[in-house]
């Protein structure tokens, strides 16, 4: 990457802040699959910044308006987008540089806590958001509607499967995620969730801690929709532990039937893992479909 990168990025964050700021260095950041980033040093302080092809602007955008949309809450820590936009035909975002070290088990239970504070925010509008964005590199449709029934049939799994076929996952795994489809009302019979916030992508990955023990969380997919959706993916990577569930369940305990849901809905994450990643996620999916029409037969 070109040092002319740099200084555009550097005249784009003094702008953004009001202060001077000089690159100094940049150091690569591991642990993203979509995105490369590094933490850019210079004269003014550091920052974190994301980098991908300049077709990618739009992603960056939703995900600075999302990091944006928890803040407003003042519920759970996020890093504060400063600037983002396309340079040296590189899209970028900049973001407030932290300094997470991990989570002891004090930060889980402060997360637990604050994430059911966070899914107490609600939308009037209904489910959705007011844009659309992306899961990991998939695109995700928000536009609202009224009905969570329709929301997740329309929006996330039937999203998905359609996606599947077109790349080349399609026979059994059609057949059985149709007939899911159809049966998305009996599954989530009697179930009235509130349109919460969400994280939308909250794996194990997407959380640390300030060396306060403060949680921070971070790279989200911001929708309004069932807070069990954030729930469950809690559960599907790891990455979460007890006091961070006892925390939370505290704070906001969980209606009958979460079990089942919660298969339900990280369906949607193993699906788009599949579209992303490969086959080796179509068994998973398969026998997560048949499990759950099981509950309907």
């Amino acid at each position: 990457m070109s040092g002319t990168l740099w200084e555009a990025i550097a005249t784009r964050i003094a702008e953004a802040t009001g202060r001077p700021f000089r690159p100094e260095g940049h150091d690569p950041v591991g642990g993203g699959c979509i995105n490369s980033a590094v933490r850019l040093r210079g004269a003014g302080g550091d920052w974190f910044v994301k980098l991908n092809d300049a077709g990618r602007l739009a992603m960056f955008e939703a995900e600075a308006e999302g990091l944006a949309e928890i803040a407003r809450t003042g519920t759970v820590r996020v890093p504060e987008p400063v600037c983002w936009g396309v340079a040296e035909g590189q899209a970028f975002l900049v973001l407030e540089h932290l300094p997470l070290g991990g989570g002891d088990a004090r930060a889980e239970a402060l997360l637990g806590e604050r994430l059911a504070a966070l899914h107490a925010v609600t939308a009037p509008e209904g489910f959705g958001w007011r844009r659309d964005n992306t899961i990991g590199a998939t695109p995700q449709p928000n536009a609202w509607m009224r009905d969570w029934v329709a929301f997740w049939r329309e929006r996330r799994l039937g999203f998905q499967l359609a996606l599947a076929e077109r790349n080349g996952h399609g026979g059994r795994l059609t057949e059985k995620g149709a007939r899911l489809l159809e049966a998305l009302p009996a599954l989530l019979e009697g179930h009235r969730p509130m349109p919460s916030l969400l994280h939308g992508d909250l794996w194990g990955g997407n959380w640390s801690a300030l060396p306060d023990g403060e949680p921070v969380i971070y790279d989200p997919a911001v929708y309004y929709g069932d807070r069990e959706a954030d729930l469950a993916m809690t559960e599907l990577f790891g990455g979460f532990g007890p006091r961070f569930h006892e925390a939370y369940r505290a704070a906001w305990p969980l209606e009958p039937g979460y079990g089942v849901r919660k298969v339900l809905y990280n369906l949607y994450h193993v699906l788009n893992h599949l579209n992303l990643f490969g086959g080796g996620y179509r068994p998973q999916a398969e026998r997560m479909i048949e499990r759950l029409l099981a509950e309907v037969r």
